[in-house]
């Protein structure tokens, strides 16, 4: 599974909502993204560890043409937004008490947006791209998960609300779900694992 919104609300949406916290229009992020190359770079050192949650803050600060004052804190007002989606959390432990070898393949945006004391209930194992200096969809993320769960990527099937992120897990071998949310995900997972996970 991914973490962000997989597991959590939408990102986006976060995004949206601390844009229009900030008076700034709500695609203003979403907009980023797509057309200025700064701004995925800024997020990929971010989430292979390379800058600091305070350097990122002062990077896409800047991007977004944030006062200098408000840019401490800024990963955290990003995500301030999100909150656990119940529903997947539970069919996760619903899955790994009926026996599923559940894992975890996260860009993180900085350390502090996981609650670390719930990983040994929740997952066999876990891939953190900050902790590990590589991320998704780089093959190389896929193929460790795989190693900590202790799984071929031909046995996983893999989470995300991310095309390219589903399409980097297919590459190695995965099968890979795009969640576009519970009711659509728990349904395609119930068919391709064999269990009830609502």
């Amino acid at each position: 599974m991914d973490f962000g919104g997989v597991l959590t609300t939408n990102v986006f949406e976060s995004f949206r909502a601390f844009c229009a916290d900030e008076g700034l229009d709500p695609d203003t992020i979403k907009r980023l993204f797509r057309e200025d190359r700064r701004a995925l770079e800024s997020v990929r050192a971010l989430e292979r560890g390379e800058l600091t949650e305070e350097d990122f803050g002062e990077r896409f600060g800047d991007l977004l043409q944030l006062e200098p004052e408000r840019r401490a804190g800024l990963v955290e007002r990003m995500f301030s937004h999100v909150s656990p989606d119940e529903a997947m959390v539970a069919a996760l432990r619903r899955a790994r008490a009926q026996g599923i070898r559940t894992g975890l393949i996260s860009n993180s945006m900085g350390a502090g947006r996981y609650d670390r004391s719930t990983f040994p209930e929740l997952f066999d194992g876990v891939v953190i791209s900050g902790d590990e200096g590589m991320h998704k969809p780089q093959p190389e993320i896929y193929e460790l998960g795989c190693e900590r769960v202790g799984l071929e990527p031909l046995e996983c099937v893999f989470v995300d609300d991310l095309r390219e992120n589903c399409e980097g897990a297919e590459a190695v071998g995965m099968t890979a779900v795009l969640h576009r949310g519970p009711d659509r995900t728990l349904p395609r997972l119930e068919e391709l694992l064999g269990v009830e996970l609502r």
